[in-house]
C-alpha cells in the first residue's frame, strides 16, 4: 500500500507573500471601482452646481468641495485605521462617499446646490479611501519593495479614472429611466460603486494587512482619541527629518500638479479649443499620472526615492516652462500635461513610500493621515490661487510660479541629501 506524499508546510515567509499578493489585488479591484464613482461623480459636479445656482463662479466650489472632503476625511480614515486596522479606515472613507452621493440625488432633486455642495464634501471620502488605499499596499511589504507594491495600487487608479466620465452620460440615461431627475443618476451610479468598494474591503482584505503587521511586529494599536492622532503625528514628524521631507515633496508634487491641470481646460477653451480635444489632452495627463507608476516604483526602490523625488521636481519644472510658453500651440501643452503627470507620479510614489519607511509602525497611520490632509489642504489652496493668477495676470505667469515652487523645492532637498547623505 503507497503512502500519499504530504506537501512540505508552508513557510511563514511564503504565508506572508501569499497574504500579501491577496491583499494588493484587494485593494487594486476597490481602486478601480472606486476611481469609477470618484470620476463619475467629478465629470458632471460642476456642470450641475452651474446649473442649479445660475452661476459659474459658484460652479467652481464643487471641486473645491470634494477636494475639501478628502483632506477633511484624511484624519478620521487615518484614525479608524489606527484603532481598527485599515479594513475599518477604508471602509469609513467609503461609507462617508456613499452618504454623499445619496446627498446628491437629493439635492439635484430638489435643485438646491448648497446641498449638492455638502453632499460633495462626503463624496471626497472616495478620494480620501483611494489615497489611503496605497498605504494600504505597505504594511506587509518586504524591505526595498514598498514603492513597487504602493505604485500598483496607484497603477489600478488608471481603469477607473479614465472609464468613469465615459459612464456618466449611460448613468443620467439609466437614471432617468429609472425615474431619478436628469444628471442624478450618475450620482446614483456613483453611490454603487463606492458600495462595491466597500463590499470588496471588507469581505476581501482578510487577514487585515496593518493588524497582521503589528502582530508580527508585536506592536500595540492606537486607542486615543483624534488629538491624539494628530499629536502623535506631528511629534513623529520633529524626529524623523526623512519623513518631512517626504511630506514637503508631497505637497508641492500635488501643489503644482492640480494648479496647472486645474487652469488648462480653461486655457484651451479661451484658445478657441473643442471639447474634444481639451478632453483628449486631459486624458493623456491622467495618463502620464498613472500608468507609469510601476516603472516609477521599481525605480524608486531601486535607485532610491530622494533621487526619483528629484526627477519628479524636474519634470514639474519641465511642465512648468512648457506650459508657460505653450502660447496657443495645443500639442506644446499636451506634452506639459504628460509631463506634470509624470512628476506628480514621481512625488506621489516616492513620497509615500518614504513616508511609510521613514516612521514606526505604530504612527504610520497618523502620520499617512496628515499627509494626505496636507496635501489635499495644498492642493485645495493650489486652485484658487491658479485662478487668481490667470484670471489676473496669465496662464503663462502660472507656469513661471509653479517653476519658480517646485526649483524651490528641489533645490532644497539636494541640498539637505548632499549634507546628510540620506
Amino acid at each position: 500500500m503507497t503512502s500519499t506524499p504530504t506537501k512540505p508546510p508552508i513557510s511563514p515567509a511564503d504565508r506572508i507573500r501569499s497574504i500579501q499578493r491577496r491583499t494588493l489585488s484587494v485593494l487594486s479591484a476597490a481602486q478601480i471601482v472606486g476611481g469609477v464613482g470618484v470620476a463619475v461623480g467629478l465629470a458632471l459636479s460642476s456642470v450641475v452646481v452651474d446649473e442649479l445656482s445660475g452661476s459659474t463662479v459658484i460652479s467652481g466650489f464643487a471641486g473645491t468641495a470634494t477636494v475639501l472632503g478628502a483632506a477633511l476625511l484624511a484624519l478620521p480614515t487615518a484614525k479608524a485605521s489606527s484603532g481598527g486596522g485599515r479594513r475599518a479606515g477604508l471602509a469609513l472613507a467609503y461609507v462617508a462617499a456613499l452618504v454623499g452621493c445619496a446627498i446628491s440625488v437629493a439635492a439635484i432633486s430638489m435643485g438646491n446646490w448648497p446641498l449638492l455642495l455638502v453632499g460633495l464634501v462626503l463624496v471626497g471620502g472616495g478620494s480620501a479611501g483611494n489615497l489611503a488605499a496605497r498605504y494600504s499596499a505597505t504594511d506587509l511589504s518586504p524591505q526595498g519593495h514598498a514603492a513597487r507594491h504602493l505604485s500598483l495600487v496607484v497603477w489600478a487608479a488608471t481603469i477607473g479614472s479614465v472609464a468613469g466620465p465615459n459612464l456618466a452620460e449611460p448613468a443620467d440615461q439609466l437614471g432617468m429611466r429609472a425615474g431619478l431627475v436628469e444628471k442624478a443618476g450618475p450620482f446614483a451610479f456613483a453611490a454603487l460603486a463606492f458600495a462595491l468598494s466597500l463590499v470588496i474591503i471588507i469581505v476581501g482584505l482578510r487577514p487585515d494587512p496593518l493588524k497582521l503587521a503589528r502582530e508580527l511586529d508585536g506592536t500595540q494599536h492606537d486607542t486615543g482619541g483624534r488629538t491624539r492622532t494628530v499629536r502623535d503625528a506631528w511629534r513623529t514628524l520633529r524626529t524623523t527629518p526623512m519623513a518631512r521631507r517626504a511630506l514637503v515633496m508631497i505637497a508641492v508634487s500635488h501643489t503644482a500638479m492640480v494648479s496647472v491641470m486645474s487652469m488648462t481646460p480653461v486655457k484651451l477653451h479661451h484658445d478657441g479649443s473643442t471639447l474634444d480635444v481639451i478632453g483628449l489632452v486631459i486624458s493623456l495627463h491622467i495618463a502620464g499620472m498613472y500608468l507609469m507608476s510601476p516603472v516609477v516604483g521599481w525605480l524608486a526602490d531601486k535607485a532610491g526615492k530622494i533621487p526619483v523625488l528629484l526627477l519628479g521636481m524636474a519634470l514639474l519644472l519641465s511642465a512648468a516652462a512648457l506650459a508657460g510658453t505653450a502660447g496657443h500651440r495645443v500639442w506644446q501643452v499636451t506634452a506639459a500635461l504628460v509631463l506634470l503627470g509624470l512628476g506628480w507620479s514621481c512625488g506621489l510614489v516616492a513620497g509615500s513610500a518614504l513616508v511609510s519607511e521613514s516612521v514606526p509602525l505604530e504612527r504610520r497611520p497618523a502620520v499617512q493621515g496628515l499627509s494626505d490632509l496636507l496635501m489635499n489642504v495644498c492642493g485645495a489652496t493650489g486652485t484658487i490661487i491658479a485662478g487668481a493668477i490667470v484670471g489676473g495676470l496669465s496662464f503663462g505667469v502660472l507656469g513661471v510660479t509653479v517653476g519658480v515652487m517646485v526649483t524651490a523645492a528641489g533645490v532644497w532637498l539636494l541640498l539637505v541629501w548632499r549634507r546628510t547623505g540620506v
